[in-house]
């Protein structure tokens, strides 16, 4: 069943959105056995639905590109909702890479080796893996409101626990809360991800989220000039400086006082998540039943989903690409200072240079996916991947660095891609995928250890970047064998 918004034509951003598309589809529906029913429900804009009785597409079948190109991106009379929704991808994205500037702040104020401080990752993307499934589980029994509004909650309530744990200056506390907060990501992301893919037509589904999902990078580089700014403090000790501190018996203070520096920033955006989730709670949200759930009441079954093997391959793809790009961004301060005589905040001026990058690539693939498949385009930027972090590996200092740098740029449209190819065709089974592929994201939880842990064995992290390149080219391999895997 699919959703088709006639009243295109006046609306003010009518120049986004293309007439003839209309016309050629009410042609096309015309000439089948249709039948139209009108919805209406908690005073939400009428829309029409169209359940096309024998038009069939194949699970995991894109739309041609000549439908792409004529299809309207953004939901029509909805605009409202869907600037509401993007903003989420923001503030989630400010959150996931402070913990990029914790790795490194946690590292001084509690003198834990590089495996030990990844553990704020693990923490963190450990909740994804927990919270995907309970919070498709919710949302198939209360609509993607209620896990919209439950995620932010959890979020917010996590990171203002932070205050607690600096108090009590230890380690553990922080990491209870860490992984509270990424609770409440997994339920926002299981909610705002397929919610954005559906929020609009299926043959413009990638473009629409790789667009909502672009805000995102903005939100992570707020993100690390806020904790570089106000989390690191700039002072760096030197051996001799500490061990004239410890014989006065100051330095025990300096190390609790550079832990409190992230009490401040985390109760305000924790304040603002709260709020936002406020607002949310009072707009009324469309019904999208017919990618849900078809006329019966269907939800979906998780047996069904046995019988789509590219969400499975999607599953695996993204796991290894938010491992590789987690690994990559949480290492990259202390690859700096380990190859180069750079201070904290100079490095993290790299890491928001990272999310620049990063963010360029999410525009302009966007646009690019006019032209060139979604699937291979996301294998070429896997392989490019591979290539970039085999320079960074070999050639570490500052030629490694941009070598990290550039692969940022072709990181970008990884996530939004696999995860709209992983839903393609799942019908009334979408909101069970959708918490699968966010479950996916428990590789941020298990890569930065094993290049931590290689990176100690070895006494590289340059060497430790192995970890990421492998996972970058599982991606590429997806990429380029997409089509395959949605034939089987």
């Amino acid at each position: 069943m699919s959703w088709i918004v006639f009243s295109c034509r006046s609306s003010p951003l009518s120049g986004l959105f293309s007439p003839s598309s209309v016309d050629r589809l009410q042609h096309k529906f015309m000439n089948e056995q249709t039948k139209a029913s009108v919805v209406a429900a908690d005073d939400r804009p009428v829309a029409l639905r169209v359940s096309c009785m024998h038009i069939s597409v194949p699970p995991g079948a894109s739309a041609s590109s000549e439908d792409a190109k004529h299809s309207a991106v953004f939901p029509s009379g909805q605009i409202t909702l869907f600037v509401l929704v993007t903003v989420l991808f923001f503030l989630w994205g400010m959150s996931n890479n402070l913990t990029d500037i914790l790795v490194q702040q946690f590292k001084k104020s509690f003198e834990l080796s590089q495996l030990s401080a990844q553990l704020v990752q693990t923490a963190n993307f450990l909740g994804y893996f927990c919270m995907a499934i309970p919070a498709a589980l919710i949302m198939r029994r209360w609509g993607y409101k209620a896990g919209m509004i439950l995620g932010l909650g959890m979020f917010g309530s996590g990171m203002a626990m932070f205050w607690p744990a600096a108090v009590s200056g230890m380690y553990v506390p922080f990491l209870v809360a860490l992984f509270t907060v990424g609770c409440g990501a997994s339920i926002l992301e299981t909610a705002a991800n397929p919610f954005m893919a559906q929020f609009g037509p299926a043959a413009t589904s990638e473009r629409r989220l790789n667009f909502a999902q672009s805000f995102n990078p903005p939100g992570t580089i707020i993100g690390v000039i806020i904790g570089a700014r106000f989390i690191f403090s700039g002072v760096e000790l030197k051996p001799a400086e500490v061990a004239a501190m410890r014989q006065a018996g100051t330095y025990a203070k300096y190390l609790h006082t550079e832990l409190m520096r992230v009490v401040p920033t985390y109760i305000a955006l924790g304040s603002v998540v709260l709020l936002f989730a406020l607002l949310l709670s009072r707009m009324k949200f469309p019904s999208i039943a017919s990618e849900h759930e078809d006329e019966s009441g269907d939800h979906g079954t998780f047996r069904a989903l046995l019988h789509y093997p590219h969400l499975w391959f999607a599953v695996v793809a993204n796991f290894c690409n938010v491992g590789a790009q987690v690994a990559v961004w949480s290492s990259l301060i202390p690859y700096m200072k380990q190859f180069t005589a750079m201070s904290e905040r100079t490095a993290a001026g790299y890491l928001t240079a990272t999310l620049v990058a990063f963010s360029l690539g999410r525009f302009f693939s966007t646009q690019l996916m006019k032209y060139i498949a979604p699937s291979r385009l996301l294998g070429i930027y896997g392989a490019m991947n591979v290539v970039l972090l085999s320079l960074a590996i070999t050639r570490p200092g500052l030629q490694g660095a941009y070598a990290i740098v550039v692969s940022s740029f072709f990181l970008s449209l990884m996530f939004p891609t696999i995860f709209a190819l992983g839903l393609k065709g799942l019908g009334p089974n979408t909101k069970l995928a959708g918490s699968f592929l966010v479950m996916a994201i428990a590789g941020g939880a298990v890569f930065p250890p094993i290049l931590g842990l290689v990176a100690r064995e070895t006494g590289s992290l340059a060497i430790g970047y192995v970890v990421p390149l492998m996972g970058y080219a599982v991606v590429s391999a997806y990429g380029f064998f997409e089509r395959r895997i949605v034939a089987l």
